[in-house]
């Protein structure tokens, strides 16, 4: 067999593994779309370096739109075959591509009134909500912890790791020739003693190990630093300042743990007297999918909703839904809190608030995870003087800042953990993904310390036969 990586190749987003029986099963690990690699971001996720309407099956790891964004493109594209994955992922996904596809389509019509007046021909979406809508046609559920055959020959085992509602790293049993090959995908790996959620669970002996390497040379500040470091940029920008504190933050995930910190600080009567807006009518869907999995939650949790029925709500909290709504946010001169998606600040709501209220000195934009450094949480976060947002070039005045605790991405001790339940002499190769290439150079010499063999760092549409 051959596997082949067609994305998350020495970049961060874009996840997709391309399995290559010798029958000729074709079997994809994620569909995921490219995001904050400016330029080259269109072109990469416009091509595949294969034939969708090849592809058997799709297995995916989780919801997130760099793990399963480009789906409704795939099945536009000729994919006729099964989406397996876990109910929860199957109940975030539909909302995350509905929503990716509305915002193309209002982000498409944008660009082309002013491709039409400079003359340039019209763009098209990768897809629309009708697109995303029909792609969810051809989507199977599988529970955790039960092998399932999708083909002949072929078993799949979910294990959960704990990044976000749903989440799974994918085991397969493939077998030919009368030889059964063991390969997991680690999709991406939650933390250990997660805000939220369940640790990552151990899995079978593996003999090929795809992972991923977002912080493999990086160590998180613990969790229970996130109320407190909270609370010093909401005195400091709401009170000391007197300004907006703007939070972009992922829908699915981040959105949830920004709310229950801010839960906690009220429970220990320390969350400030202010408004607090999530101005996103995906993170309002996905708050309500999150809160319908408490079986996902971790212990803590599961006390802590014994005497509070709803870790995500507080004194203040709105959730903002219509565009008229969102907009009059603008005309707010009270110091407030607006969180908002996308976490790089790359679509969405997220950007108009950026744009509204970054030339402004007594504001502060805070990023609370991973930003790729072309998109724009990146270069505000590499200290740009001045950005563009949908055209318009605009001063930086107001403090960029950051909190490092609350990455749903586990740390090089998290993915040391993750490995911990392996043979490393019996694994033939691991494969780095889903990492910049420095960070993944790093974590290779770690992980040759500890008995792997061999570690390799595939680049973008990289195959390789498995022996």
């Amino acid at each position: 067999m051959k596997l082949a990586f067609h994305g998350a190749a020495r970049t961060v987003t874009g996840s997709k593994h391309l399995l290559t029986l010798k029958n000729g099963t074709r079997i994809l690990l994620d569909c995921g779309m490219f995001q904050g690699l400016g330029k080259e971001t269109d072109d990469l996720n416009r091509n595949w370096g294969f034939n969708p309407g090849e592809i058997n099956y799709l297995v995916l790891s989780h919801a997130h739109i760099d793990h399963s964004g480009l789906i409704p493109k795939l099945v536009k594209d000729g994919f006729k075959g099964k989406i397996f994955c876990t109910p929860a992922t199957e109940e975030l996904t539909r909302v995350l591509l509905e929503d990716s596809g509305s915002i193309q389509e209002d982000e498409v019509k944008y660009i082309n009134k002013r491709r039409a007046a400079s003359g340039r021909p019209y763009i098209i979406p990768l897809y629309n909500t009708e697109d995303a809508k029909k792609a969810m046609g051809f989507f199977h559920q599988v529970d955790y912890g039960k092998w399932f055959e999708i083909a002949e020959g072929v078993e799949l085992l979910y294990t959960d790791t704990g990044h976000i509602i749903g989440s799974a790293a994918v085991h397969l049993r493939v077998t030919e020739n009368g030889k059964t090959t063991a390969i997991s995908f680690s999709g991406d790996v939650g933390r250990y003693r997660d805000m939220i959620l369940r640790s990552p669970q151990n899995f079978p002996q593996a003999d090929y190990i795809i992972l991923e390497s977002t912080y493999g040379n990086s160590l998180h500040e613990n969790f229970t630093t996130t109320p407190d470091h909270l609370l010093e940029w909401i005195e400091k920008t709401c009170f000391q300042k007197r300004g907006k504190l703007i939070v972009p933050a992922f829908s699915v995930g981040r959105t949830q743990e920004i709310l229950f910190a801010l839960n906690q600080l009220e429970l220990e009567r320390r969350l400030p007297d202010l408004d607090y807006f999530v101005d996103s009518p995906l993170s309002v869907k996905a708050t309500e999918i999150i809160k319908s999995y408490p079986q996902y939650f971790n212990n803590t949790i599961q006390k802590i909703m014994k005497s509070d029925s709803d870790p995500f709500e507080f004194k203040g909290l709105r959730f903002i839904k219509s565009v008229e709504e969102s907009k009059l946010l603008n005309y707010r001169n009270e110091p407030c809190v607006i969180i908002s998606a996308s976490g790089m600040a790359e679509g969405g709501r997220i950007m108009h608030h950026i744009s509204n209220n970054v030339e402004n000195s007594r504001n502060v934009v805070l990023f609370t995870g991973y930003c790729e450094p072309n998109s724009l949480g990146g270069r505000l976060l590499a200290g740009a003087k001045e950005v563009s947002i949908f055209g318009v070039e605009h001063q930086v005045n107001a403090e960029i800042g950051s909190i490092r605790s609350m990455s749903a991405h586990g740390d090089y001790e998290d993915l040391s953990q993750f490995l911990a339940c392996q043979e490393p002499r019996e694994v033939k190769t691991l494969f780095l993904v889903h990492g910049e290439y420095d960070v993944q150079l790093d974590f290779k010499t770690r992980l040759l310390k500890k008995d792997f063999r061999d570690v390799q760092i595939p680049e973008m549409h990289y195959e390789i036969g498995l022996t």
